[in-house]
């Protein structure tokens, strides 16, 4: 894997340095950027390449939730981690509206934290096991996320296959594998379903994929 930059927005400067610890030592990271609130994390990301984020919610002034909208609006190729002591069904869902792409505890232990991070630059979602039923809960109700129901989404048999691997959350080299395809003609698929579902990211698929039962 190419090495990445990511940027650890957490106002708690105890927390802040076990992140960038944890992270300084893996292999597949070139530079770990740290904010204490989110003005810093914007200007950060406005002045380098960024490829993924771990984000706290409760940052002053600006919480993480509007960090991410503002960030996300800024670039919408960067990965977004929010990690939180908190799993409030209001708060995840406005993450995911936000732009998140995955949602972890604060009690994740530092090496699975890692195998997240490296799940999610491979293209997957990842959601904490104790908020799971919440976002499930927001594929069954239209008003949640807002998406409109639409019947006839025209997918062949391998993208619903692999829309099927995306809900469960696999990477883009997972399926790959799973399906003994190359990863280059897994992200050509991948760009077709969102394509045909209307959808800007693979969470927004996913969901969408289980309100309609296509898989």
């Amino acid at each position: 894997m190419e090495e990445k930059n990511i940027l650890i927005v957490e106002d708690h400067e105890l927390t802040r340095f076990g992140l960038k610890t944890t992270f300084e030592s893996e292999s597949f990271v070139k530079n770990v950027f740290e904010a204490e609130n989110a003005q810093k994390a914007i200007d950060i990301v406005t002045n380098n390449k960024i490829d993924l984020i771990i984000m706290d919610l409760g940052l002053p002034n600006i919480d993480g939730i509007e960090a991410t909208k503002k960030i996300r609006n800024k670039n919408k190729d960067v990965k977004i981690i929010i990690l939180t002591s908190h799993n409030d069904e209001k708060e995840v869902l406005d993450s995911l509206k936000a732009g998140a792409n995955s949602y972890c505890s604060k009690e994740i232990k530092p090496a699975r934290l890692v195998e997240v991070v490296l799940s999610v630059l491979d293209g997957a979602s990842w959601f904490d096991p104790k908020i799971a039923d919440v976002v499930l809960k927001a594929a069954t109700n239209t008003n949640d996320i807002g998406e409109n129901i639409k019947k006839d989404y025209n997918l062949t048999t391998r993208e619903v296959q692999i829309l099927k691997l995306m809900t469960e959350g696999f990477g883009n080299s997972e399926i790959a594998k799973e399906l003994v395809i190359s990863v280059n003609t897994t992200k050509a698929h991948v760009a077709n379903i969102l394509q045909k579902l209307e959808v800007d990211d693979r969470l927004q698929a996913a969901i969408k994929a289980l309100k309609n039962k296509i898989v």
